[in-house]
């Protein structure tokens, strides 16, 4: 996403200079090198990130009810060399964390589900709830205490398509497991759909200040535009009346 605009202010620029606007030629290219350096050395990121992550640093202190529900996202699954399905590499954290609420959640003595949402959007044969949740029966997870969310191909109908299970089960207290990052837009999507949710963080993306640009920087700060993408089209869609209509729990 970067690297297309600072494509475009390039070309404007060449444009320009051919069209003899030589001043304004100029403004462009030095808009584009600025934004180069302020994205490849680490500035632009950090800003993102800071506002992004900030309200998630901080893992929250959890109280559990009777019935408790553990929603993990997914983050992409692959097949191995060897031909077998597995979690994609940015899931994991994801994976390990929910696994470690669930734990806790047993350990209290109260009820818990452990939610995977996500279905197959990379085209492996098979859903990331059918892949995640295979991994978790392999740390323990009892296959009694999952709930798989299999259509889901976004974030969106991560929130629509879990509502209905989350509504059914009676969850009194639902954790959304996912990366700091993506916490906001997520946590506006369930709560579109009538989900009071507990957002828990996994990973946590950091930028690398340096004075040479490094290309890690550009990918942070696209993942970063991303999110602020979604949660911008959403308020507007809002506005605009094209959501889908808002849903409480006793309308699942």
């Amino acid at each position: 996403m970067t690297m297309d605009v600072l494509i475009v202010l390039v070309l404007l620029g060449l444009a320009l200079r051919v069209l003899k606007r030589r001043r304004t030629a100029a403004v462009a290219l030095w808009l584009a090198v600025l934004l180069f350096l302020a994205t490849g050395c680490g500035l632009l990121p950090a800003w993102l990130l800071d506002s992004l992550q900030g309200p998630y640093a901080r893992r929250p202190t959890i109280a559990w009810s009777p019935r408790n529900a553990i929603v993990l996202l997914g983050a992409g699954a692959q097949r191995a060399a060897d031909g077998t399905a597995e979690p994609g590499e940015p899931a994991h954290s994801r994976i390990n964390e929910a696994l470690a609420l669930y734990r806790e959640c047993k350990a209290s003595g109260m009820d818990c589900r452990l939610e995977v949402s996500g279905g197959d959007a990379r085209h492996i044969g098979e859903s990331e709830a059918a892949v995640y949740a295979a991994a978790l029966e392999r740390m323990g997870v009892s296959a009694a205490d999952l709930l798989l969310e299999p259509r889901s191909m976004n974030t969106w109908q991560n929130a629509q398509f879990s509502a209905p299970l989350l509504h059914a089960y009676g969850a009194q207290r639902v954790l959304l497991v996912s990366s700091a990052t993506h916490l906001r837009r997520a946590s506006l999507y369930f709560a579109h759909f009538g989900v009071a949710i507990t957002p828990v963080r996994s990973d946590w993306l950091k930028e690398r200040m340096d004075w040479w640009p490094q290309s890690w920087n550009f990918a942070v700060a696209d993942v970063a535009l991303h999110e602020y993408v979604g949660v911008w089209r959403y308020k507007l869609y809002e506005a605009m009346g094209w959501n889908v209509r808002a849903t409480g729990p006793g309308d699942a």
